[in-house]
């Protein structure tokens, strides 16, 4: 795909001027710079989003497919969203990228990247049916068993989720790392990863659970493929063992971050802006970060793990030297921004 690769070699780019702000800001500590950087990090990630988008507009359109089944999956997965997935994958695998010792081996990682958003949707499907938390919006639009109907629906993310694997598997990297990757995805997505985390939060309903319980259920439900989006595009690249377990704690902060800002946005967000209703943790008597600890403290402990993940690449550039630079400025660039979504 020479077009689409084009593209993404294009929108991945990390202009000079975007390392020499992040230096200004962060390591001379100038923030009369801040609002500069603010801005063309939000630049940049809108093109790498634009060219994920780009990939994920070709998919799920095969003739096999029956069709009202194709739309309902391409209903959801073309109905907006951050791709913070697909991004946190290819700009790992980017980051990793000269461990490969192939010239932008990263972009044989794209088919496996923009499939993680397949099983996100998927997820997103099913949290919303009826039977899970019965939600009638999604990123400003009905949501898809509202939009078709619950059997459509359930089907659909059954077939993002099991087509997903099948884009993956159209990786022209080494085998063996490929199929690490698989494993990993399988692992986070599975029973003892999202699957099983959203077990835990149906039998959380109604009653109160303590922290170490509600971060166990976090780290299932959400934090599993966030922080296997980072480690996959690592091993795709065959990173050392030590480049592996750094990316893994910079995935698991930012998972455990995410989480405890969604419970805030629930709270204090805006319907019209999240694109889903909020309050419905609390008319379902969830426990979340705020209602074991308050807004504040958990805007706190937000900063804080956004904070770690930035401590935890800092920590690998140390030892791994050939490790792109640019991709380790905009990851923890978007580590310092995540928390302040909230404020």
């Amino acid at each position: 795909m020479p077009n689409i690769n084009a593209t993404f070699l294009d929108n991945f780019t990390i202009p000079q001027e975007y390392l020499n702000l992040y230096e200004e800001v962060y390591l001379k500590e100038n923030q009369d710079k801040l609002e500069e950087l603010n801005l063309l990090h939000k630049s940049l990630m809108k093109k790498r989003l634009q060219a994920i988008e780009l990939v994920l507009e070709t998919m799920l359109l095969d003739e096999e497919i029956p069709q009202r089944l194709s739309k309902a999956m391409r209903y959801s997965l073309l109905a907006g969203g951050k791709r913070l997935r697909p991004i946190l994958c290819l700009s790992m695998a980017k980051f990793c990228t000269n461990s490969q010792r192939q010239a932008n081996a990263w972009l044989f990682a794209i088919p496996f990247a923009v499939s993680l958003e397949m099983i996100h949707t998927y997820s997103l499907i099913h949290d919303d049916l009826p039977a899970m938390d019965n939600d009638d919006l999604r990123r400003g639009k009905p949501t898809c068993h509202k939009a078709f109907d619950e059997a459509t629906a359930i089907l659909a993310g059954d077939g993002l989720l099991t087509d997903a694997f099948y884009y993956m598997a159209d990786c022209e990297l080494p085998a063996n790392q490929v199929l690490q990757a698989l494993q990993l995805i399988a692992k986070a997505v599975g029973s003892q990863g999202m699957v099983g985390g959203q077990m835990l939060d149906m039998e959380a309903e109604q009653r109160k659970i303590n922290l170490e319980e509600l971060c166990i259920l976090n780290a299932k439900k959400t934090g599993a493929l966030i922080q296997c989006a980072c480690l996959s595009g690592a091993t795709l690249m065959g990173a050392s063992e030590n480049t592996k377990n750094q990316i893994k704690e910079y995935g698991t902060n930012i998972g455990i971050a995410f989480q405890i800002i969604d419970d805030v946005l629930d709270i204090i967000g805006d319907t019209a802006l999240l694109g889903k209703n909020v309050g419905s943790d609390e008319a379902k008597e969830k426990s979340t970060w705020p209602s074991l600890m308050g807004i504040d403290e958990s805007k706190k402990r937000a900063i804080e793990y956004c904070n770690q993940a930035v401590n935890n690449l800092e920590t690998l550039v140390k030892k791994e030297l050939s490790l792109d630079k640019g991709e380790q400025y905009f990851l923890q660039k978007t580590a310092h921004d995540m928390a302040y979504r909230v404020f």
